[in-house]
C-alpha cells in the first residue's frame, strides 16, 4: 500500500472530526464549519463546503482556501461566513491550527445569556480564563472586521462564545479543537441544568486555574478526542 501524504492524512482526519460532531448531534442544517491549516501551504486551510450536512461530508468535498479567501482546490461552494471568520483566525492565530464552530443546541442557548462559562465542575476548569465573549450580534458573519473582533474577544485563549450565535473553539491540533468544542458544549449543558435547580458553587479561582492547566495538555485532548471518535463513530465497524 503506498504511503499517504501528510495532506491526505489531514483531510481524512478533518472528515472524521466533522462526522464526530454530526454523530453527537451538533450539526444543524447548513450551518457550521470546521477548518484546519494545510500542512503544505501555511497560508491556506481546509474546510467543509457550504450546503452539505456534516453527516455527508467526504474527503473529496473539502475545499482548500487560500490567503485571499479564494478556493484553490475543490468544486463546492464556500460558505460566505467562512473566510471572514476562519480565514482571519488562521491568519492571526498561528499558534492554533484548527477551529470548530457549529450551531449546537447548548452552545447557542448559552450564548444568548451573554456570559462566560463558570468553573462549576472539574471538566469545565479547562475553559477557565481560556475562553472569551464576543458580546455583539449583527447578523450573519460576512465582514472581516467582525472576524477581527471575534479574535480580539478570544484574546490569548482558545475559545470564544459568540453572543446569540454559538461557540467557537481552536486547538493546537485538529483533535484539540474539536475536543474543546465538545467540552464547551457539555459545560454549557451542565451549567444550564445546575442553574435550573439552584445556584452552582464555583470552584475557587486558584484551584480552577491549577486544574485547568493540568487538563489543558495537548496529549490529553488528542487522546480524549480519539477515544470519543472510536467509540462514537467506529463502534461495531
Amino acid at each position: 500500500m503506498p504511503d499517504r501524504g501528510e495532506r491526505d492524512v489531514l483531510r481524512q482526519s478533518l472528515v472524521e472530526g466533522i462526522h464526530l460532531l454530526a454523530e453527537l448531534g451538533y450539526s444543524e442544517g447548513i450551518a457550521g464549519h470546521v477548518s484546519v491549516r494545510d500542512p503544505e501551504d501555511p497560508d491556506a486551510y481546509w474546510v467543509n463546503p457550504f450546503g452539505l450536512d456534516f453527516h455527508h461530508v467526504r474527503v473529496d468535498d473539502l475545499l482548500l482556501v487560500g490567503a485571499r479567501g479564494t478556493v484553490l482546490e475543490g468544486s463546492g461552494e464556500l460558505n460566505p461566513s467562512v473566510d471572514p471568520l476562519h480565514g482571519e483566525l488562521h491568519r492571526n492565530r498561528p499558534d492554533l491550527v484548527a477551529f470548530a464552530h457549529t450551531h449546537s443546541m447548548y452552545g447557542k442557548t448559552w450564548s444568548s445569556l451573554g456570559r462566560l462559562l463558570d468553573p462549576i465542575t472539574q471538566d469545565a476548569c479547562v475553559l477557565y480564563r481560556r475562553h472569551g465573549l464576543y458580546d455583539r450580534f449583527t447578523g450573519l458573519v460576512n465582514a472581516r472586521q467582525e472576524g477581527k473582533e471575534v479574535i480580539e474577544a478570544m484574546g490569548d485563549g482558545t475559545a470564544v462564545i459568540m453572543q446569540n450565535h454559538g461557540f467557537l473553539a481552536g486547538g493546537r491540533s485538529l483533535g484539540e479543537a474539536i475536543w474543546l468544542f465538545i467540552v464547551m458544549e457539555r459545560a454549557a449543558a451542565s451549567q444550564l441544568m445546575a442553574e435550573a435547580v439552584g445556584t452552582p458553587r464555583l470552584i475557587p479561582h486558584e484551584t480552577a486555574l491549577e486544574t485547568g492547566r493540568a487538563l489543558a495538555k495537548l496529549e490529553f485532548a488528542d487522546r480524549q478526542y480519539r477515544n470519543l471518535y472510536e467509540t462514537t463513530c467506529r463502534r461495531g465497524k
